[in-house]
C-alpha cells in the first residue's frame, strides 16, 4: 500500500450500503506489513451461491487451486484473504498452509471446509506462515460487521494507493436489490479470465450456475479488457456471491430479474476495472484504445492489446508526446490483418494519420492538448473488416520502475 495516492484516484471512496447477512472485517496479522490490517474475511450468515473465474497462469497459487476445487460445490460461507504474501510457487508448504487456513476458518466461522474460499496477494515464492491464523480468525469473527466493506477493501491492498469499491442498486420483480464489489490491483495487471483480486456480492437469489454464466461473460468487457504492464498474476481471483439468506435461488436464466442483475453486475465490474487501471503503478494517464475495422472482434482485441502493452506507446503517453508512429508500429507487430494504406489513427477527436500517412490537417498543438489530459482516447481503424474492441491501460513512468525495483526491499 503506497502512501502516495494516485493522481487518477477518485475524489472520494464510495460509501456502499450493507447487505443483510453479509459481514466483513479486517485485522492486523503481521504477515508482511507493519501497522496496517492485512487479513480480512467476508462471512455469510447462511450459505451463499458462489461463482468464480481465475487466472489461467500455469503457475497458479495454492489458494487459486483450492478455490477451483471448492467452486464445484456451489456454496460458500466465508472468504478469507491476506495481503503481503501470494502463497504462490510454495509447493507442499503452500498446499499445507491453505489446508490449515481453511480449517481455522471453518472453526472460526462455524462452517464446512468446503464452504471456505481463500485468496492471497503479495510476494511470490515465499512460504506463508499461518501458524497464528486460528487466533487471528477467532478474533476477526468477533469484529465482522455489515458495514465493514471499506476496512476489508483496504486490507487486501498491496501497491494500491486507494481502496476500490463499487455498488449499484437495481429493481427486479418489484423489489430493490444491490450488487456491491471490491477489487485490488495496481501492478502485474494483464488479467486472463479474472482480475487481480475481486469479490462481488448480490442479495438477489441466483443459482450458482446462472451466476457463473453472468460472471464469465461480464469479465470479458471489464477485467479481461485492461492491462497495466502486460503481466498476468499467479493469483488472479474473481468471486461472485448470491447472499439471499435462505431465499430460493432463481434457476431460470430467462427470468427477467436476471437481466436486471446482468446490467448492474456489468457496471460494477467495469467501474472496478477502471479503478485498477487508474491506480496502475506510477500512472498519470488513463488510456482507452479503440480498434475498429479489424478482421474480427478477436483480432481487434489482439491489436488493441499490442498497442496498450507497448512500452514505447506507454512512455510516449507519459511524456505527453503524440507519437502516432509508435501506434502504427504496435499495430504492425500484432500479427493480425491490417491494411497499412487504409489505416487511420485518432487522438481524441483529432485525426493524426490516415490512408497510410500523416493527416494533411495535422495540428501538433491541438494534439498535444489532448495528450496533456489525464484521460486519452486513441482510435485506430485498421481498414480490413468490421471487428472492433476496446482495451484500457495507463502510461509507463519512472515511478513504475521505482516501485517494482524496490518491491521486496
Amino acid at each position: 500500500m503506497s502512501e502516495k495516492i494516485s493522481p487518477l484516484a477518485p475524489k472520494e471512496i464510495a460509501v456502499v450500503p450493507p447487505i443483510a447477512g453479509v459481514r466483513l472485517g479486517a485485522i492486523e496479522a503481521g504477515i508482511r506489513y507493519k501497522g496496517r490490517k492485512d487479513l480480512m474475511a467476508i462471512v455469510f450468515d447462511k450459505p451463499a451461491q458462489v461463482a468464480g473465474v481465475f487466472t489461467r497462469s500455469k503457475c497458479s497459487s495454492a489458494p487459486v487451486d483450492w478455490c477451483r476445487k471448492r467452486l464445484k460445490g456451489g456454496k460458500a460461507r466465508c472468504v478469507v484473504v491476506n495481503s503481503g504474501n501470494a502463497n504462490a510457487f510454495t509447493g507442499k508448504k503452500g498446499r499445507e498452509s491453505v489446508r490449515l487456513s481453511a480449517e481455522a476458518a471453518s472453526l472460526a466461522f462455524g462452517c464446512r471446509k468446503s464452504e471456505v474460499f481463500l485468496a492471497s496477494t503479495g510476494v511470490i515464492g515465499e512460504p506463508l506462515d499461518v501458524s497464528g491464523f486460528s487466533e487471528h480468525l477467532g478474533r476477526l469473527q468477533t469484529l465482522t460487521r455489515e458495514d465493514g466493506w471499506q476496512d476489508a477493501a483496504r486490507a487486501i491492498m498491496t501497491t494500491d494507493t486507494y481502496p476500490k469499491l463499487s455498488t449499484r442498486r437495481f429493481e427486479a420483480g418489484g423489489r430493490e436489490y444491490s450488487v456491491t464489489g471490491m477489487a485490488k490491483g495496481a501492478g502485474m495487471i494483464a488479467p486472463d479470465m479474472a482480475t487481480m483480486l475481486s469479490f462481488v456480492v448480490t442479495d438477489l437469489p441466483v443459482a450458482a450456475d446462472i451466476l457463473q454464466k453472468l460472471l464469465s461473460k461480464s469479465v470479458q468487457g471489464s477485467f479481461n479488457a485492461i492491462t497495466v504492464d502486460s503481466d498476468t498474476s499467479t493469483s488472479d481471483t474473481l468471486l461472485a456471491f448470491s447472499a439471499a439468506n435462505g431465499a430460493r435461488p432463481i434457476a431460470d436464466a430467462k427470468d427477467q430479474r436476471i437481466k436486471a442483475l446482468r446490467h448492474a453486475l456489468d457496471e460494477v465490474l467495469h467501474e472496478l476495472a477502471m479503478m485498477v487501471v487508474r491506480d496502475g503503478e506510477g500512472a498519470t494517464k488513463h488510456v482507452e484504445i479503440n480498434v475498429k475495422g479489424a478482421a474480427s472482434a478477436k483480432s481487434a482485441k489482439r491489436i488493441a492489446l499490442s498497442v496498450a502493452n507497448s512500452p514505447l506507446v506507454k512512455t510516449a503517453v507519459a511524456g505527453e508526446d503524440a507519437n502516432w508512429g509508435r501506434i502504427v508500429m504496435a499495430v504492425g507487430k500484432a500479427g493480425e490483418p491490417a491494411e497499412r494504406d487504409r489505416m487511420s489513427v485518432q487522438f481524441g477527436e483529432i485525426t493524426v494519420a490516415r490512408n497510410g500517412e500523416r493527416d494533411p490537417g495535422y495540428d501538433e498543438a491541438a494534439t498535444t492538448a489532448v495528450m496533456e489530459k489525464d484521460f486519452i482516447p486513441i482510435t485506430i481503424d485498421v481498414g480490413v473488416g468490421n471487428g472492433k474492441a476496446t482495451v484500457w491501460t495507463c502510461d509507463l513512468t519512472r515511478e513504475y520502475v521505482a516501485i517494482n525495483g524496490d518491491y521486496r526491499s
